[in-house]
């Protein structure tokens, strides 16, 4: 499809349980890409289409994101569907990234909650026009105002209602639209006929109240339709251009109602994504001029021009590495030639395939704004391909770190091999998962955003590598840090016949928030020569890899040299490196050093009967509660938890809750562990280099 106008890239982003891969599948089936509905947790043996590894069929969730394409009115739509659980951020950070739209669904009971928080600020962070769906109206205690009240509260967004409940929870049974002021009922057995109908009288006076809310906070956006409001004269057209110019600038969050389960209100998000969601054309996009001084380049979504694509998710199959990737600007066709841009390597396009899902489809060509697949390119995740001729790298996206690490043992060579392979892939997969060997204890350490990302993983080496696997406790990421400034002047002098080593550095340490670590040079007169000042950078940096408490990297720590000296002949690069790591060395246990943990934000959701055991859970936990809202017999407590108490915490919640209740965590911030705590991690440490 070559008209760009008609092309739309959207992600489909949630709080976990918010139904949106149910929301998929009916968009799956209505755009006729599929001609059966599948439930997500498979119980009619199958699984959602999306969610196609056994994992996410099993367990019901969606781990990684998917994508597919559909076609509905004649507009061709790209849709990433993307996991709800805060473990698997990453794959919503990178799908966010090549999007052009999205639909935000909130359930109509619960509303916004602390996952929707996230997923928004995402969205936010790659300034990514959306709309919002109310899903589940068909539930006991569906309020769909309530949560455009709470879209407008939480999360600061101007939400204007489009549509009108027929009916609510189990009487639901349509819904009005506002733009058109009519009545939509869907029939057949899977809501295939929508039916077009007036509003009925009852509810008619409140539809115009509403049209007329709606209309005052569209007309903002469009003067020509402030005008024939005013005089009476307003059209569908003029409303939707409003509509469509307040979302694309993100200062309007048009809100839409339906049960993607019950087969209602699906069609009409449809349409709404290609009535007021952007086309590849109306969003600005930059690349940086690698010969330029990395000056902003603009992309124009033209197939006539030059060639650039951003990598966003490699995922390994039988056939080989398969690469998914964006296209921004020129075509991509078989049999081109490529290039990266990070490491100047030329590939040849071998095979172009469109997915869906788990299923590949092969194409010769892709043009701006298409999302497609490759085979046989090597490359890491996040690398933009080029046409050869030019040089530009699009900006790369946020990955956070990750807070949470466990060993792991092959209990045999064949599995040691395995495992292995698998890490390698996987590492390469997912950029918030790492691996490496411990130096000293020689364990395989994993790291990622939390346990069941672990989880996954390592079942995933079980199942998919047969690996044999003995795997540790889990261990937190602990940072150590400085509380005060100390000075420091340190001489580094060594005579073992030959040349010698000679090298001397003054400074001062402090403690600073603004980064991991800052280096200040404010040497004068040369007395420690230019060419040596990165050595001595280098010997520091060395010096934060492992601090002498616990092991632990140090971080936020603002280094100054401010004198020196240096010897014409025994001076050297690795004697300045050396000299700066041991004054580190020497001045850090003089700066009052601390022990830094990772604090966790917790959001426990549950019926109110259960308020008080959960807030005796999180208390017992080191917790501090930050907020408990009750809305309906149904509590949300927001609170702060180290992330050392939270192991085995869903056992614990759901004994104390009847399995009731449900939470999730995601990272805040680092903060000082407690005395007690910290003289326990000092000699858990020194015991163990004892064993060494």
């Amino acid at each position: 499809m070559s008209d760009i106008t008609k092309r739309r890239n959207i992600g489909i982003s949630a709080h976990i349980d918010s139904g949106k891969t149910t929301l998929t599948e009916r968009i799956l089936y209505y755009t006729r890409k599929i001609h059966a509905i599948h439930e997500v947790k498979g119980k009619d043996g199958v699984g959602a289409t999306m969610d196609s590894m056994e994992l996410e069929r099993e367990r019901g969730i969606t781990i990684q994101a998917a994508s597919t394409n559909v076609t509905w009115k004649n507009h061709s739509i790209d849709i990433i569907d993307t996991p709800g659980h805060v473990d698997f951020t990453v794959e919503v950070e990178r799908s966010l990234r090549v999007l052009d739209g999205a639909i935000l669904v909130l359930c109509a009971v619960g509303g916004v909650q602390s996952q929707s928080i996230t997923v928004d600020r995402q969205m936010s962070r790659y300034k990514v026009p959306r709309l919002a769906f109310v899903n589940k109206c068909d539930r006991v205690g569906a309020n769909p105002e309530k949560v455009t009240e709470q879209l407008r509260d939480k999360l600061n967004h101007n939400a204007v209602l489009m549509q009108l409940p027929i009916g609510l929870e189990s009487s639901f049974e349509g819904i009005i639209d506002l733009v058109k002021m009519k009545a939509y009922y869907f029939d057949g057995p899977n809501g295939d006929i929508v039916r077009e109908e007036e509003i009925p009288a009852a509810l008619l006076p409140k539809a115009r109240e509403k049209r007329d809310q709606m209309l005052d906070a569209v007309s903002m956006f469009s003067d020509e339709l402030m005008e024939a409001y005013l005089e009476d004269r307003v059209t569908e057209d003029l409303i939707r251009q409003a509509v469509r110019k307040g979302t694309l600038a993100l200062e309007l969050t048009p809100v839409f109602l339906g049960s993607a389960f019950k087969n209602k209100g699906v069609q009409l998000l449809l349409d709404a994504v290609i009535d007021y969601l952007p086309n590849p054309a109306d969003i600005t996009n930059v690349a940086l001029d690698l010969d330029n001084n990395e000056s902003h380049v603009t992309l124009t979504a033209d197939e006539k021009a030059p060639l650039v694509m951003l990598a966003f998710k490699l995922d390994d199959t039988r056939y080989g590495q398969l690469t998914y990737v964006r296209v921004y600007q020129g075509r991509i066709t078989k049999g081109d030639e490529i290039k990266n841009a990070r490491t100047g390597r030329i590939a040849r396009v071998g095979r172009l395939i469109r997915m869906h899902a788990d299923e590949m489809e092969d194409i010769t060509t892709a043009g701006p704004g298409e999302i497609v697949a490759l085979f046989g390119i090597e490359c890491a995740s996040g690398d933009t391909f080029t046409s050869p001729e030019i040089n530009l790298a699009m900006t790369s996206m946020y990955v956070p770190t990750p807070v949470i690490s466990l060993s792991i043992k092959a209990k045999d060579n064949k599995s040691a091999e395995q495992m292995a392979k698998a890490l390698n892939r996987f590492a390469k997969e997912d950029p918030s998962f790492h691996t490496f060997v411990d130096p000293e204890t020689n364990d395989t350490i994993i790291r990622g955003m939390g346990e069941l990302h672990l989880e996954v993983y390592i079942e995933r080496m079980r199942r998919e590598y047969k690996v044999e696997l003995e795997v540790g406790a889990p261990q937190v990421a602990y940072r150590e840090s400085i509380s005060q400034s100390a000075a420091f002047d340190y001489t580094h002098k060594k005579q073992t016949g030959g040349a010698g080593q000679y090298a001397r550095v003054c400074g001062i340490l402090e403690p600073t928030q603004e980064s991991d670590f800052m280096f200040v040079d404010e040497i004068k007169g040369g007395v420690i020569p230019a060419e040596f000042i990165p050595s001595c950078e280098k010997g520091f940096r060395t010096a934060l890899e492992k601090g002498p408490l616990t092991g632990f990297p140090i971080v936020g720590v603002k280094v100054t040299i401010n004198d020196g000296n240096f010897h014409p002949v025994d001076s050297s690069d690795i004697a300045f490196q050396t000299a700066a790591l041991s004054a580190f060395r020497e001045a850090y246990l003089r700066c009052k050093p601390i022990i830094l943990e990772p604090i966790m934000r917790v959001a426990v959701e549950s019926p109110s009967e259960f308020q008080g055991a959960i807030l005796g859970t999180l208390n017992q936990r080191r917790g501090i509660i930050l907020s408990a809202t009750e809305d309906n017999n149904f509590t949300v407590i927001e609170a702060e938890v180290p992330l050392a108490e939270m192991f085995g915490y869903s056992t614990v919640l759901r004994s104390a809750t009847q399995g009731k209740a449900e939470f999730t965590m995601e990272f805040s911030r680092y903060a000082k562990v407690p005395e007690s705590i910290a003289e326990q991690l000092k000699k858990q440490f020194a015991e163990k280099k004892q064993l060494r």
